[in-house]
């Protein structure tokens, strides 16, 4: 099969029909073998119907339903599970990605030997309060993580069928998936500037929360994809930077009242209604703790059952 494409939805009743007719125009149109696997992600409006009456004109169209709202990982990973293609297309239910793109993301993985390509929606048709933090966000990430992508969290993507097979998706780690597939090894990642189309039913799902959640699952991604199996190194790193300037404090004051400088001693650094004795002794205690947290995630690490598992892109002579 040349082409998955894998949807997740949540009550985009209204956009399934008109979604499907045109991702169908443009495989006939390029003789491509395809398949349309719809993920729906607990909806309470016609959604699942919809499917189902999609399915009996056009069998391509396959539906997997969850019995309530997972998010938008969980509806990929499954659809990642299940998709059979030999590129796999990301798209969003809501009619605001052309499907019309759909041969130039496939040139690009087939002929140009790209992992992952990523649709770049340069003139956003959304509202101010949806592209400015989207915006911020996009900025922060290239610097974090190092992955040169100008709309990371575009829902139009293509994926080489390794990529998707190689990868897991959770919580909310859709947005970082080409983050993921770059600590996977695959670093051949592009971008294609795609046109972005105005919501045309339904309401966006977008809020401050997600926005927030991002940041925080920045911070999350960039801990498991640089230091999964090497634990130590982040939180010995920082232990004996604030344990170093913990015990310098400490000694520092210690040796002063040893001097007897107890005019500069006693009356600033030791005495109890001044913050500064507090101050070293927690933050030399808080270096301990992180050096110790970094030993239990050492231990942790080494008795998982993944503390081995390695991904492999080919065998020469094995089996």
């Amino acid at each position: 099969m040349d082409i998955s494409v894998v949807i997740p939805l949540f009550n985009e009743d209204e956009s399934l029909p008109e979604l499907t007719a045109e991702i169908k125009a443009v495989m006939e149109a390029n003789g491509y073998d395809y398949e349309i696997i719809m993920v729906d992600d607990g909806s309470t409006d016609r959604s699942w119907a919809v499917l189902n009456e999609l399915r009996a004109v056009n069998p391509r169209i396959k539906g997997i339903r969850f019995q309530r709202n997972y998010g938008k990982s969980a509806a990929l990973q499954v659809g990642f599970q299940k998709a059979q293609g030999d590129v796999v297309f990301t798209m969003d239910a809501d009619l605001q990605d052309r499907p019309q793109h759909i041969p130039e993301f496939y040139k690009m993985i087939k002929e140009e030997g790209y992992d992952l390509v990523s649709g770049w929606k340069q003139k956003r048709k959304d509202p101010i309060t949806k592209t400015i933090p989207t915006k911020l966000y996009n900025a922060v990430n290239r610097i974090v993580n190092g992955v040169s992508l100008h709309d990371m969290n575009c829902g139009f993507k293509a994926y080489r069928r390794q990529v998707v097979k190689s990868i897991e998706v959770y919580g909310e780690m859709h947005r970082y998936i080409p983050v993921i597939a770059k600590a996977a090894g695959f670093r051949k990642i592009g971008e294609l500037k795609v046109e972005h189309i105005a919501r045309k039913y339904g309401v966006t799902k977008f809020g401050l929360n997600r926005f927030l959640n991002g940041f925080l699952d920045l911070l999350t991604i960039t801990f498991i994809t640089k230091y999964m199996k090497r634990p130590m190194h982040f939180f010995g790193f920082w232990g004996v930077i604030f344990g170093m300037i913990g015990g310098f404090l400490l000694f520092g004051m210690y040796f002063l009242k040893l001097l007897g400088m107890t005019g500069l001693t006693s009356e600033y650094f030791i005495s109890t209604h001044i913050p500064a004795l507090f101050f070293a002794m927690i933050t030399f205690l808080f270096g301990g703790l992180l050096l110790f947290t970094g030993l239990m995630a050492e231990l942790i690490g080494r008795n998982s059952p993944f503390r081995n598992e390695y991904l492999v892109a080919e065998h020469l002579g094995l089996d």
